[in-house]
């Protein structure tokens, strides 16, 4: 599969491994993947978001909280607000007990080894290839793994959605950014 990768894709799979060693990940997740498209310099799925008014900055940010809560989700926040539950408070109580950053990683690993993809990160370059395929397109883009993060659940998602980028958000991009 990653022979029909671009160049720019192929670094966006290499940051995201490189996310999930710094974070001390046991495996490659949505939230790394992400990250690595947004910390591709030049990539065409940072242009993308960019088009639709989402900055490197703001998508590297929250990551950082989302990795901070341990991938709770926006949506399972409020959800757990309902029930009288303060997930920024247990956040800070754990870190008080356990350090910075205690929910954000599954253990720390060496710098060495093959890190593993999550099932929906194998899910996600599934969906990408697929998109390609959908657009006609011979080569799988950076742009084609943004529209299958798109498509997953979870804090991802839910990330992009609140800032505007969802599937026919980013096709419409796409679209536009093939005609033009």
């Amino acid at each position: 599969m990653f022979e029909r990768f671009t160049q720019d894709a192929r670094m966006a799979v290499v940051e995201a491994q490189i996310v999930a060693r710094e974070t001390g990940a046991r495996e490659i997740e949505l939230t790394d993947v992400l990250a690595g498209l947004a910390r591709t310099e030049d990539g065409s799925a940072l242009r993308v978001l960019q088009e639709l008014g989402v900055s490197r900055e703001d998508v590297l940010a929250e990551l950082d909280r989302v990795r901070r809560r341990g991938g709770i989700s926006d949506a399972d926040v409020e959800a757990l607000t309902e029930f009288g539950i303060d997930v920024e408070q247990i956040v800070e109580r754990i870190e008080e007990t356990h350090g910075p950053g205690a929910l954000a990683g599954g253990g720390r690993r060496g710098k060495r080894g093959h890190i593993p993809f999550a099932a929906d990160a194998k899910r996600t370059l599934e969906l990408s290839l697929r998109e390609a395929v959908k657009l006609g397109d011979k080569q799988l883009r950076q742009e084609h793994i943004l529209l299958a993060l798109t498509q997953q659940k979870g804090p991802v998602p839910d990330l992009l959605a609140a800032r505007g980028v969802d599937y026919a958000s980013v096709r419409r991009a796409v679209g536009q950014r093939e005609a033009g």
